[in-house]
């Protein structure tokens, strides 16, 4: 039960019910991180840009990618509520049961290439409170390994909505 009062469908404004509608007719339901963001119209459209523009937009980073990176972040903050919905996620995009399992035990556990590793493990590294602490020498190391300056921003970029979306989801509740 979250923290605090989520609004139902009725309670929401024109602009979030549109945006709404469809989950709703196609689901019967609206989860409860589209309920809190949509008590605040503003933070509910840029949260739902920041979606649209790194995660389902077709981008420099491959979908797998992605939701690794969504579920070692979700998972290293705490989130059961993301890891259930990116685990989810993941199977629509085509990934295992087997991959999933990997990726949750850790980056040294799946089974992928060591550039592949060394930007997941950069982004764990970039979501934690000492991130101040990434060396210039560190990103050179993952442009050597042929990771484009747009790819590292990029990864570095879910890897803070993560952040933003995990807290959200932790302080208020949700999923609980």
């Amino acid at each position: 039960m979250a923290h605090i009062t989520l609004p139902e469908f009725e309670d929401m404004t024109p602009a979030i019910q549109e945006k709404a509608r469809p989950i709703l007719e196609k689901t019967g339901k609206l989860g409860d991180i589209f309920k809190l963001l949509a008590i605040d119209e503003k933070i509910y459209f840029a949260t739902d840009e920041m979606i649209q523009k790194y995660l389902l937009d077709e981008t420099t980073l491959s979908y797998d990618i992605k939701e690794a990176i969504a579920l070692l972040i979700s998972k290293e903050n705490g989130c059961k509520m993301c890891v259930d919905v990116h685990k989810n996620i993941a199977k629509m995009l085509g990934l295992s049961e087997a991959q999933i399992e990997e990726i949750l035990q850790g980056v040294e556990s799946i089974s992928t290439d060591e550039k592949e590793k060394a930007l997941l493990n950069f982004c764990i590294k970039a979501a934690q409170k000492d991130n101040y602490k990434i060396l210039k020498e560190e990103i050179e190391a993952l442009k050597e390994m042929g990771w484009s300056d747009t790819q590292i921003i990029e990864a570095v970029a879910i890897t803070g909505y993560f952040n933003y979306i995990n807290t959200l989801s932790n302080v208020f509740g949700l999923g609980e």
